[in-house]
């Protein structure tokens, strides 16, 4: 840890605590199809993924192809949905600001979803520059393609990265980049379950709440922020 020199950050379930919105309004929108999931299934399956992998994985699980509308139909109620109901992580944006080091962004979002939530949610200017999303490489999570190349835009290696996820996917991607990878636990979608884990994506650390990084990692952050920010 001592050797980071850039913090990369998922957005969805890390920056932004739209994650349990997006199920909500994912399981409803399935279940007007035939198609029954709960919150459970969508933690482990679909945290993290672009949606033409959920799309898949629908396809494969319960045998269904959706209707063409439905992808617009649900992009829709859920941009309105996060109208009234997006918030930002609690601690998420005071830490960004306080780095002391170079950060990005990489996400599975797609670009319109993305700077939607982003306007939102106020954090555009604060991530202009630093965004990668998935549409940008061949391999979506949890292939290394997505951090890798945010680490490649921002011209630092790989091993100097430290990677903050709330997916099971995101971390297997941080992991096989080579990347310091922390699982962040603190979002609405687990308040009421347990994280997925898997042997296969074991992170080199676990927190629920940013203000646990001014003790984690203090050298991360300006000396003012680590005595100053409202850190519990």
């Amino acid at each position: 840890m001592t050797d980071i020199r850039l913090v990369i950050f998922d957005f969805d379930g890390v920056l932004v605590d739209s994650e349990v919105i997006s199920a909500r309004m994912l399981v409803a929108e399935l279940a007007l199809h035939g198609v029954e999931i709960d919150l459970p299934y969508v933690a482990r399956h679909f945290l993290g993924r672009s949606y033409p992998v959920v799309l898949h994985q629908i396809r494969q699980e319960f045998g269904i192809v959706l209707p063409e509308g439905f992808e617009a139909d649900y992009r829709a109620r859920l941009i309105e949905a996060f109208r009234h109901e997006l918030r930002v992580m609690p601690g998420a944006r005071e830490t960004v600001e306080a780095l002391r080091l170079p950060y990005a962004l990489a996400t599975s979002s797609s670009p319109a979803r993305l700077m939607r939530s982003l306007e939102i949610t106020g954090l555009s200017a604060l991530f202009e520059g630093r965004i990668t999303t998935a549409t940008e490489v061949a391999n979506g999570k949890p292939a290394p393609d997505l951090p890798l190349l945010a680490a490649a835009k921002a011209g630092i290696r790989p091993e100097h990265c430290l990677l903050i996820e709330d997916s099971l996917a995101g971390i297997r991607a941080g992991l096989a980049a080579g990347m310091q990878v922390w699982h962040f636990t603190g979002g609405s979608h687990f308040a009421e379950i347990e994280p997925p884990s898997a042997p296969d994506a074991q992170p080199h650390r676990r927190f629920a709440d940013f203000g646990e990084l001014a003790h984690l990692a203090p050298h991360l952050l300006t000396s003012a922020a680590t005595r100053t920010l409202p850190y519990e």
